[in-house]
């Protein structure tokens, strides 16, 4: 029996709660911050990208990361034109603005492992590959082995 009537609730609920205790694993013991955390990361990286490219990444994503992924987006204006990593950087402090102070590069890369842990390699690597290079630097290469 469904706790919440539907599977498919039960679901997403489910395996959000495993993207964000990965990302407490990076940032601390707060769910709060780490939801934040993964909603700020995310529409950071779509705003970098080609709508069909941003589509794809949020097809592989939790419908309730879906949500937070999507919210305020504008295809018509994507990809951004401040593309440096500072101007990211930037970008991804600003959203974390009001919660617990959390390193932002520490922040980015969780988010980042947790993507490439979850998401189909080949979508990680179509992804990765269209990020400015200073940025693609913070996501490592799906394809070497550490």
């Amino acid at each position: 029996m469904s706790a919440n009537g539907l599977e498919v609730f039960d679901k997403t609920v489910h395996v959000t709660n495993t993207w964000l205790d990965e990302i407490m694993d990076e940032v601390g013991p707060d769910r709060q911050l780490a939801w934040k955390t993964l909603g700020v990361v995310t529409r950071a990286t779509r705003d970098l990208l080609m709508p069909e490219l941003a589509a794809h990444l949020g097809v592989q994503l939790p419908l309730l990361v879906r949500g937070t992924y999507y919210e305020q987006y504008q295809p018509s204006h994507q990809p951004s034109q401040e593309r440096s990593l500072d101007d990211f950087m930037k970008h991804v402090e600003e959203g974390l603005a009001g919660a617990r102070p959390v390193n932002p590069d520490t922040a980015v890369k969780a988010v980042f492992h947790v993507l490439s842990h979850y998401v189909e390699p080949g979508q990680v690597r179509k992804v990765r590959d269209a990020l400015p290079a200073d940025i693609r630097r913070m996501w490592p290469d799906p394809d070497v082995k550490h």
